[in-house]
């Protein structure tokens, strides 16, 4: 057969892998390759074997070839078979010995004379050596060893910053602490036409920073690509992309801001109904606002759609955990990590749902599971010092909570949660400080969310007789919500305990307008009742000893 003859089967070739047609690319592929043995024509036959999911005889045609163990684009694709094969072991055995640094730098012990015969294409590649370190990563996790795993990722990514996979697996298992999310960005090196792909990382990652610095980070990045205008002279922005709305909504979620969350997903999987990021963030926003109508929804729409993925049975609980029937609820966040042991959210789940029937325990082993599998994220260990709290162990539970502000600095909840519980042991100026260091971290505008903490301030200043700053911290969660029992009846005290009987009566009733059983407003404002009476006595029996005197 002629030279030209092998090139137009090689297009074809070509043409039948991009056009899915496995079959019909395996017979040429095995053709082509038997006229040339050419290690070019041997690995695309078992490219076409490997897409065709013949992945035992994709393996040994690699493997066979006396160039496996030299080029390492047959020993990548030789590795990716076993990985498909589940062949882990053998996996990482074919991908060769290497040691990486707990900064995610790589040694090679062995195989420095490998090459990578490139074949000829236009278009930008992947380093193949991240490749490589993400499959790496990818055994490691599949072996349960998390600590490799993690330190794999974190070397495909300082690579070759492309490999978005590495860094998702780091991001969405929470292998990484804030802290060492924030240093890894920092150490990649992107090209110039990738700075949008650094603004990109970096809102992913800081869902805790300021309000202004996050919100200048989306504009930035909706704005990219203004400058740049096609032949009809439109301009191209990254305004509309779905995964920068995706993000937009979760730092939403983490403010607080949940119907400004709900109502940015909703559009959003009105565009793409299938973007399961999204829907992962529209559940826990519909959970905040007790939509149960659009649980169910959900929950029947991705068991249909996905009956194999983790998202799906999550919903489902989440939908039981919104009705209030927790033991359905935690029967489906158990079946959710059944199918993804690595699915944070369902860990959390479980141990939410026990915490709500306040089985302490069980709620703990759940946490203590997620604190494992996830060392990067602070839900866990947070959930565990308030579990503490509320049984009263303070001490346990300031230790927790330390161990998740260390986790996660910049989250106003952990800083409220140890306010708390300085509170709790009359800690009352280190309450003070945590409250108002909550109060000046929260990312976005205050909302009704953070009223309790706004509370809890005025409180701790109460007891440290500043009354005045009390008082306008009670009216300034009165701006927030106006149906806080706690804190008509903070106020109406505070008003009490400095003589104002007046105004403290009026706010006693305000609160006991809100719930009339509330037997500390009914007593006090009994008091407060005695006490006017009595010095309205007083100050009449005051003016006229003056009267006799005069």
């Amino acid at each position: 057969m002629r030279e030209e003859d092998v090139e137009k089967l090689r297009g074809v070739i070509r043409d039948c892998m991009s056009k899915h047609l496995y079959s019909s690319a395996i017979f040429f592929a095995d053709k082509v390759a038997a006229i040339t043995s050419d290690p070019a024509d041997i690995y695309m036959q078992a490219q076409a074997l490997f897409l065709g999911r013949h992945y035992r005889r994709a393996f040994h045609l690699l493997n066979a070839s006396k160039i496996v163990l030299r080029d390492l684009r047959f020993r990548y694709l030789a590795a990716k078979c076993l990985e498909e094969l589940k062949e882990w072991d053998q996996c990482l055995l074919m991908l060769g010995d290497a040691k990486v640094d707990e900064y995610g730098n790589i040694s090679h012990t062995k195989d420095c004379n490998l090459m990578y015969f490139d074949k000829d294409a236009e278009d930008r590649e992947i380093n193949i050596s991240s490749a490589i370190c993400f499959l790496r990563g990818k055994a490691y996790e599949a072996l349960e060893n998390r600590t490799q795993a993690r330190l794999w990722y974190k070397a495909a990514v300082k690579a070759d910053p492309l490999c978005y996979e590495a860094l998702e697996c780091l991001i969405d298992n929470y292998m990484l602490t804030s802290e060492e999310e924030v240093t890894l960005l920092s150490s990649l090196q992107f090209a110039p036409e990738d700075e949008w792909l650094s603004s990109f990382y970096s809102c992913l990652v800081r869902k805790y920073d300021k309000e202004n610095t996050v919100e200048a980070k989306f504009k930035e990045l909706e704005q990219e690509g203004s400058d740049i205008k096609s032949s009809n002279q439109s301009i191209c922005t990254l305004k509309n992309n779905t995964d920068l709305l995706a993000c937009k909504a979760e730092y939403y979620h983490q403010c607080g801001e949940y119907q400004k969350c709900f109502e940015l997903t909703s559009d959003l999987l009105e565009k793409d109904p299938f973007h399961l990021k999204c829907t992962l963030v529209h559940l826990a926003a519909a959970m905040e606002l007790g939509h149960s109508n659009e649980l169910y929804l959900m929950a029947c729409n991705l068991t249909k759609d996905y009956p194999q993925k983790a998202l799906s049975w999550f919903a489902v609980g989440c939908y039981y955990y919104c009705i209030k029937k927790y033991d359905q609820s935690r029967r489906y966040f158990s079946k959710a990590t059944s199918f993804d042991r690595t699915f944070p959210p369902a860990w959390i789940g479980i141990g939410n749902a026990y915490a709500a029937q306040e089985e302490g325990d069980q709620a703990m082993s759940a946490y203590r599971t997620a604190a494992r599998l996830f060392p990067g994220c602070h839900l866990p260990t947070l959930y565990i010092g308030m579990e503490h709290m509320r049984t009263n162990s303070f001490k346990l539970a300031d230790q927790f909570l330390t161990q998740a502000k260390t986790i996660c600095p910049s989250d106003p909840l952990v800083q409220n949660e140890l306010g708390v519980s300085a509170y709790h042991i009359k800690e009352y100026i280190t309450a003070v400080y945590w409250f108002k260091k909550t109060l000046a971290h929260i990312p976005s505008s205050l909302s009704v969310m953070w009223e309790p903490t706004v509370v809890n301030l005025a409180h701790a200043l109460r007891k440290l007789r500043r009354y005045q700053e009390a008082i306008s911290y009670y009216e300034k969660a009165l701006t927030l919500s106006t149906r806080s029992v706690s804190t008509y009846a903070g106020l109406a005290y505070t008003y009490h305990l400095q003589d104002n009987y007046s105004d403290a009566i009026t706010y006693y009733h305000k609160a006991l307008w809100l719930n009339p059983e509330d037997q500390f407003c009914t007593e006090m404002l009994t008091l407060a009742l005695a006490d006017e009476s009595r010095s309205g006595i007083d100050s009449i029996t005051k003016s006229r000893r003056g009267e006799l005197f005069m």
